[in-house]
């Protein structure tokens, strides 16, 4: 389970304009999958024996708002320790990171953590949001252009898993790093993570970076409370997604028939969340009836946790090089600067 890497390919731009405060165009670059490939994967993905759904399509405008407030639990450590990481050594990552950067982050999000980098790349050539959730990434662009004046921002709205061009920023760079943070290469499965690593190295080219956030192995019970929170907030996001199929593509998932269910299985050292139907079943979709069985699950994200030489494996054999690894005092996650070595390129 886990996103499929593919190659980059060129296609038309799509493109929508709205303008910020200084009255400077904001240009979104827009491939969005659209509805007949949410359709086309969905269903593929609940006609496998083992079933699943991509963990991209978790976010839609209700996902979005709800991972937020995963972001902000107690139980959910990751984005407090990656920014206490990211705060406490942003010097050093700046300095490595050189001047007249081109950043390009892959799943930007609300740019919370983008901001403690932007903030301290004061000669950036041009920053480059690429995220799936169209709504989200307006209004990020919007207010990123109210707060930083001076820097170009070129939106793409993607599935960055796709094929799409890039924008050319009007200003040249020195070079192009990747910004990946939130340890969301530990969505990807083994092969398709170092596939996805190879594209990336294509992307910042020799000479270019990777800063990537990467969740480290831990106690089972942290990872556990991590993805069972207390108030419920991760099953709730857990099942929108079934509630996103059911608006979107028109099915008849009854919500109340499913449960969240997420434990860490030690062996693959990851983190798997499934919604478990609570009872013999059919569920219709496109004029498919899917029957499920009590007991039988659906299979929605993969969590992938790393020792430091593991990961460090995987980079090398996409073509980079470990330049820095930060981490916090308990060495719960750590925050990662990579250079493309010149084996990989576009």
């Amino acid at each position: 389970m886990g996103w499929v890497a593919e190659a980059v390919v060129g296609q038309k731009w799509g493109k929508f304009t709205m303008n910020s405060k200084k009255d400077n165009q904001i240009r979104l670059h827009d491939f969005n999958p659209g509805r007949d490939r949410f359709l086309a994967e969905v269903l593929s993905g609940l006609r496998k024996a083992q079933k699943e759904l991509p963990s991209k399509y978790f976010y839609d405008e209700q996902g979005s708002h709800l991972f937020e407030r995963i972001c902000t639990l107690d139980e959910y450590y990751i984005p407090r320790i990656e920014a206490a990481v990211m705060e406490t050594y942003i010097e050093e990552m700046v300095e490595l990171l050189g001047p007249r950067v081109l950043l390009i982050e892959y799943g930007s999000g609300n740019c919370t953590k983008t901001r403690i980098l932007l903030d301290h790349l004061h000669q950036s050539a041009a920053y480059v949001p690429i995220d799936i959730s169209r709504t989200q990434l307006l209004g990020v662009t919007k207010q990123l252009a109210s707060d930083y004046p001076g820097l170009e921002v070129l939106p793409v709205c993607a599935d960055y898993t796709s094929g799409f061009d890039l924008p050319v920023p009007r200003r040249p760079s020195d070079c192009a790093v990747v910004y990946f943070p939130g340890s969301t290469i530990g969505n990807f499965d083994p092969i398709p993570a170092k596939l996805f690593l190879e594209h990336v190295a294509g992307v910042c080219r020799p000479g270019g970076g990777l800063l990537i956030g990467v969740d480290l192995k831990k106690d089972p019970r942290v990872l556990h409370c991590a993805y069972n929170d207390s108030q419920g907030v991760t099953a709730t996001f857990n099942l929108n997604l079934l509630e996103r199929i059911n608006r979107e593509l028109n099915c008849d998932f009854r919500l109340d028939w499913f449960q969240h269910y997420a434990f860490y299985n030690p062996r693959e050292g990851r983190i798997e969340m499934h919604l478990v139907s609570l009872r013999d079943q059919t569920v219709h979709l496109d004029n498919v009836a899917i029957p499920f069985v009590g007991g039988e699950s659906i299979w929605t994200e993969s969590s992938y946790k790393f020792n430091l030489d593991e990961f460090e494996q995987m980079a090398v054999a996409a073509g980079f090089k470990v330049e820095h690894a930060w981490t916090d005092n308990q060495q719960w996650f750590s925050v990662q600067y990579l250079i493309n070595t010149g084996g990989t390129t576009l």
